[in-house]
């Protein structure tokens, strides 16, 4: 008003001037400015961080007034990295600096919110009911109750409840859950804990307590490559980004640095001002491609065949020169001392089809092979031999065998890279290959590999050869493995020898490639045809890379992301890198080696974290999930399967025995504890525990007996049985069915009962009815062909899939999100500003706090202090229906534990009668537990006993922990009310909780850090403690965080050091250390000698093109419109606008870019099909549809089109004219398919761990079909409006 005011007044006030005529002063009234000047003012300034799966882990101030977050500003006081490098700082970028619109935004979700129709029957029958329980029972058990409101999924329809009613609504569900059918049909969905690690426990903990399944996220995200596992024994680990600035030759293979490493991309330019090479490898010209001094561009999905030519190049330069020049003497001691490339191999014989006899590789040659089993009395069958540079055989320290035994035992201690005979414990050199170094028989043999570089694969070139068999000329020595009078043979050779031929080595022995441009497999010129890279680049590139690796000793390095991922064949994409970087000995190098980042996977404080985040303290083993294999049985995925298992099998294994469809080799895996199962038994665990009661049999020994006769039944078997169904479902820090959810219309359709998108039709629409399987009591398994599939051997087949299984499905946000808007329940969690929490990253060293800057707006709360309310709830509702229960939990043969010797050569079935059925070791663990449900709460909110009865571990290794309970008592205080939790320190509070992660971890505990370091040496029979011993008295606390992030203390949980000396590198301590990777061999492996490995083709790394998903073939052109359609390839890369999901609903993201769903397609496509940049179009195939805007870019190579995830389909999303519903996600035209070899189990390093090992959710070999829309329907007019097509003429709905 006083600016107003003056405005009328203007000629009349008074005026003087100064400085001569130069100024002028007014008497105006300048308060109208203070709003404008005080947007800049604040009270207080508080230390958080985002929560958002970035990687970034970025320290910022929040700037805070009056209660109101205001605005957000990157810290810059990261402790410095070292006086030779640049610091970490500044980090952060656009996306985290608008993060504080989402907390006063309309987008926020503020109170309680339950499905109208849901609520409406809840206080219904809550009304009539005795219990709550018995009103939820009323609900579910009445078929058209049930479906009223799961039709309506996603279409809106919430009103807002109070959070006493969700509480008690949500604790009746899972009670009657348990009740009726088992604790295990109750599932937890939430990822990364790393991001917020406090908020994923808070319902882990609870999940774990009642039972319930936790589901993993890496694999299911595909942020896992399983080819780290398989190589190292190890899930992933990487170089933090300052590492980078230690390298001097860099290449970036399908990882965007600067678009998604935003705050750690300085590093990568910083390294070119020290003179570091960089080359970028992406088939887009994408933002890494302009920091790069060369762009190679290899045509989508044929990574592998660049490698393996990389491969080729390294091995014939360096390791086998010409005219006369010596080998690389590093490449050669790195590959004898820290590979299995000296390791041998049995060679045995194979008839191929055509009658004719060749040698293939089988399996390592182990101690127990030997006549005498060298002596080995402890795991003979798990020591590999190799020969020394006499020719002798020899038995080198460091395999699995060594790493598992009695304690005592007269090998312990020799589970370390040493260079001795572990029976001698003499010094030995081991020898390449069998024609070097010293004299020894040999002969030159023909070994057949399989070969699918020639596969048809539509829209991929192929480079046939001579068939689906490459032979080639292999060293070998027949070597006695018995005295004399007791004589037998194996004919072996090394691994290095194998892995030369199959490279396509010419070593004068009669096979390999003349030059580099011969069309000969794995060469330059082979690749070109491939890829479409000139050959020149690839040789210009290799030689480069392993120079600089050569003269460094190692500091070359290969940042590389999940684009190279999310094929199915991802594996040969990896392990053709990797095995670029172990001929080089970059792995463990600073500077150097395989910088893998994809979410923010590395939970730091991960041992410390684990006996809250699961329960350990109170209750093992906890139940764990693959949520890959899950979501592919529970949303009928693996229905509409048309990848047979032909199509991926080696062509040297017997096609005959590996028949039946993809589920069936998952079912197989489960029942023989290679892979988790939930639910687990067809029949409720606490019925189980009853009937062995009943019966006078101990519960363990029941399980067995029943599942012999057929009793009992596992689930994986009949999942689309009701009594196998998943009931409650909870999803939180997560959105599963706007983002990851792969195969999004078959969620919609099959677990959520609502709209959908599919488009194609199950197995069973289009085959021979299914015969019986014998022996099963099946509705209907067979080995019939469908036209475009298998149907299933292993698993029951109903003739009608069920649609909507899930009874509840609960959603945590802060944001109103695809997910919840197709749950029965939102409940509003606090942002991050809004809570205190725990935060760490790959990219760099330190632990970071979220903290309460402000309390949680509206009604919001925290994930802790939300599931602490169900933790009472529960415990209150249950009384009169679960009392203290015992229950039987089936859990998978683990990694990281004895289990992992479970069977070490041929697979063996006990259903099948290859074997008895043994728990743990051709069977799923067994193990009884009792869960107290009355104290559900308390236990929830006390340390458990069971970390000071049992301790603490992780990886293999185990410590007391006494002394830390004992100090967390003193920390926290103890719980003072009767019932079990008194005494035990309290876990109140969310910082309760970080100090219990803070104060059990080795990473911010020195005193258990020196104990973990310990536990190693004694397995190792070496000191490590020097590494900790140091910092043995540092203790991180949650304030120490919030006053600044501190660096964490190194520990055996990671294969890098924390020091001032070196940066942290993957692998370092297995180099430095001489400490095992976890595998079989204890080495890095190039060889995988599994009997699925080796049938599946993939013991050696190859080139395997993508595979043909047949999406396209049964849609294109069938409904047309008027417009040309194409098929194009679709890749789903990270955006620049948001992070996943986060931020993509974000005003001031969508004003950075067009705002809504786009899709990105190169022009000449464009042009093919007569679309313009901005117009409409749609993307769909069999599994459904998008609607999206284009972008035409010359960035973009013809055949793919690119679709950034995650983009909402909340905002700016029409309906699809093929499916008639709203335009889906970028995964509504995607579908799981599985890979066998990814379910491998009980075998060394290839054994199930939770995010380890196991199947992956790959996308990329999808095809679509896109054309031009030709209406434009935003659905906002009722479908029977006369007026609808008039509203679409002009492009949009009024």
């Amino acid at each position: 008003m006083s600016h107003f005011l003056d405005r009328l007044t203007h000629f009349s006030l008074p005026r003087e001037t100064f400085s001569g005529t130069h100024g002028q002063t007014t008497g105006e009234d300048r308060t109208w400015e203070d709003a404008y000047r005080d947007r800049w003012a604040h009270d207080k300034i508080v230390r958080s961080t985002h929560g958002v799966n970035c990687t970034g882990s970025c320290s910022w101030k929040i700037y805070v007034k009056g209660g109101i977050v205001t605005w957000e500003t990157q810290q810059t006081d990261y402790p410095r990295t070292r006086w030779d490098m640049p610091n970490h700082e500044p980090r952060g970028c656009a996306r985290g600096a608008s993060y504080s619109w989402y907390l006063y935004s309309a987008n926020r979700v503020k109170y309680p919110m339950v499905r109208g129709r849901l609520i409406e029957r809840w206080r219904a029958a809550l009304n009539v009911a005795k219990t709550p329980v018995d009103a939820w029972a009323s609900i579910v058990e009445h078929p058209e109750a049930r479906r009223d409101y799961q039709q309506v999924r996603g279409m809106g329809g919430f009103v807002r409840s109070t959070w006493d009613e969700v509480n008690q609504l949500i604790a009746a569900a899972n009670v009657y859950t348990i009740k009726q059918h088992g604790p295990d049909r109750i599932i937890g969905f939430s990822p990364i804990p790393a991001m917020s690690m406090v908020s994923y426990a808070a319902g882990s903990r609870y999940l774990s307590l009642i039972g319930g399944v936790c589901m993993s996220f890496y694999d299911w995200y595909c942020d896992l490559p399983p080819a780290s596992p398989q190589i190292w024994g190890e899930q992933t680990d990487v170089p933090e980004s300052a590492d980078w600035y230690n390298s001097s030759y860099i290449i970036a293979w399908g990882s965007n640095v600067p678009q998604t490493r935003t705050p750690d991309a300085h590093f990568f330019t910083e390294v070119r001002y020290k003179g570091a090479k960089t080359v970028a490898v992406t088939p887009d010209y994408s933002e890494v491609a302009k920091l790069s001094d060369l762009w190679l561009h290899p045509k989508q999905g044929t990574d592998a065949a660049l490698a393996m030519a990389m491969g080729h190049v390294v091995l014939k330069n360096f390791y086998f020169p010409d005219g006369g020049k010596p080998r690389s003497s590093y490449f050669d001691d790195y590959a004898r001392r820290y590979t299995d490339l000296p390791l041998l191999v049995m060679l045995k014989e194979h008839v191929l089809a055509d009658g004719t006899k060749t040698l293939v590789p089988d399996r390592y040659l182990r101690a127990s092979d030997f006549n005498g089993q060298l002596g080995q009395k402890n795991n003979p069958e798990w020591k590999t031999v190799a020969f020394d540079t006499g020719g002798r055989a020899v038995l080198p320290n460091g395999s699995i065998g060594f790493r598992w035994g009695e304690a005592g035992r007269a090998d312990e201690g020799k589970w370390n890279l040493e260079a001795k005979e572990a029976r001698s414990d003499t010094e030995v050199r081991l020898k390449l290959s069998v024609i070097e170094d010293g004299e020894q028989d040999h002969q030159v043999v023909d070994v057949a590999f399989p070969y699918f570089g020639g596969n048809a694969a539509p829209h991929f070139t192929a480079n046939a050869q001579n068939g689906a068999i490459n032979h080639a000329r292999v060293p070998a020595v027949r070597l006695r493995l018995g005295k004399a009078g007791e004589e037998r043979h194996a004919l072996v050779a090394t691994v290095f020898d194998l892995q030369v031929a199959q490279y396509g080595i010419d070593r004068g022995l009669g096979s390999g490639a003349k030059d580099f441009d011969d069309n000969a497999a794995y060469t330059p010129a082979w690749q070109e045809s491939i890829t479409g890279v000139p050959r020149d680049q690839v040789i210009t590139v290799a030689q480069q890379f392993a120079d600089n690796a050569d003269k460094t000793h190692g500091k070359s390095m290969v940042i590389i992301g999940a684009a190279m991922n999310h094929w199915y064949h991802a594996d040969m994409n990896y392990r053709g890198v990797i095995n670029l970087l172990m001929m080089c000995g970059c792995i463990g190098q600073s500077g150097g080696g395989w910088a893998h980042y994809v979410g923010q996977e590395k939970l730091r404080p991960q041992t410390g974290w684990t006996p809250l985040a699961f329960a350990l303290d109170w209750i093992r083993p906890p139940r764990q999930q693959n949520s890959t294999s899950f979501f592919y049985a529970h949303t009928d995925q693996w229905r509409y399967e048309k990848l047979g298992l032909d199509e991926i099998v080696s062509p040297l294994a017997d096609k005959a025995a590996w028949g039946g469809s993809m589920i069936d080799y998952n079912v197989r895996a489960e029942r023989m504890g290679w892979l988790p199962s939930a639910p687990q038994l067809k029949t409720n665990p606490l019925q189980v525990v009853q009937d062995a009661t009943a019966a006078g049999l101990d519960p363990k020994d029941y399980v067995v007996r029943a599942l012999k006769d057929g009793t009992l039944a596992m689930s994986c078997e009949d999942p689309d049985a009701p009594q196998n169904w998943p009931r409650n479902m909870f999803v939180w820090r997560s959105n599963l069915l706007g983002s990851s959810g792969k195969g999004h219309e078959y969620f919609c359709k099959h677990l959520l009962g609502t709209e959908n998108g599919v488009q194609g039709k199950d197995l069973g629409s289009d085959s021979v009815r299914p015969e019986p399987v014998e022996g099963h009591a099946r509705e209907g398994a067979s080995t019939s062909s469908a036209r475009s599939g298998v149907f299933p051997e292993e698993v029951v087949w109903h003739e009608h899939a069920p649609q909507g299984k899930l009874d509840l499905l609960v959603t945590l946000d802060f944001r109103m999100s695809t997910t919840c808007l197709y749950s029965d329940i939102v409940l509003p969690t606090a942002s991050w500003y809004e809570k205190n929490d725990l935060n760490t990253s790959d990219m760099h060293p330190f632990i970071h706090p979220l903290s309460a800057a402000v309390d949680p707006v509206w009604q919001s709360r925290s994930d802790w202090e939300i599931y602490k309310g169900f933790a009472q709830a529960f415990s209150e509702v249950c009384v009169g229906h679960l009392g203290v229960e015992k229950e039987v939990v089936l859990t998978p043969i683990m990694h990281d534990t004895p289990g992992e010797l479970a069977q070490p050569f041929d697979v063996k079935e006990w259903r099948k009668g290859h074997c008895e059925l043994i728990p743990g070791k051709t069977a799923p663990q067994i193990t009884v537990v009792e869960r107290d449900y009355p104290n559900v709460f308390k236990r929830f909110t006390a340390l458990g006993p069971l970390m000071d009865r049992i301790g603490n571990g992780g990886k293999g290794i185990a410590w007391k922990t006494g002394t830390e309970v004992e100090q967390l008592g003193q920390l926290n205080g103890t719980t003072q009310d009767e019932g079990v939790s008194k005494g035990m320190p309290k876990i109140v509070s969310d910082i309760d909780a970080c100090e219990v992660i803070l104060q059990l971890a080795p990473e911010t505990n020195g005193h258990v850090a020196v104990k973990a370091w310990q536990a190693l040496g004694k397995q190792t029979g070496r000191d490590h403690t020097h590494l900790a011993l140091y910092r043995e008295d540092e203790k991180i606390r949650f304030r120490d965080i919030q006053a600044q992030p501190r660096k964490i203390i190194s520990s055996p949980t990671w294969s890098g050091i924390e020091s001032e000396t070196v940066s942290y590198n993957a692998g370092y301590t297995n180099v430095h250390e001489l400490i095992p990777w976890r595998t079989l061999t204890g080495r890095q492996q190039f060889y995988q000698d599994h009997p699925w490995m080796i049938a599946f083709g993939e013991g050696l790394g190859s080139y395997r093109p993508p595979v043909d998903l047949k999406t396209t073939e049964g849609i294109h052109n069938i409904k047309p419109n008027g417009h040309k359609e194409i098929q194009l390839n679709f890749i789903t890369p990270h955006q620049k606008w948001g992070i996943h999901s986060t931020y993509s609903d974000n005003l001031m993201m969508l004003t950075l870019n067009r705002g809504g769903t786009v899709v990105w397609l190169s022009e000449d496509d464009a042009k093919s099909a007569g679309i313009q940049d901005n117009d409409w179009v749609e993307l769909f195939n069999i599994n459904g549809a998008v609607a999206a805007r284009a972008v035409v870019s010359q960035r973009v190579n013809p055949g793919m089109v690119m679709m950034y995830h995650s983009q909402e389909k909340i905002i700016n999303t029409p309906g699809s004219e093929i499916t008639g519903v709203r335009g889906g996600i970028h995964n509504s035209v995607t579908r799981i398919v599985l890979k066998p070899t990814h379910m491998i189990g009980g075998y060394a390093q290839l054994s199930y761990g939770f995010n380890y090992y196991g199947t992956i959710g790959t996308n990329r070999d999808e095809f679509v079909v896109v054309r031009k829309m030709d209406k434009v329907d935003w659905l906002d007019t009722p479908a029977d409006d006369h007026l609808i097509r008039a509203y679409q003429s002009q492009g949009e709905n009024p």
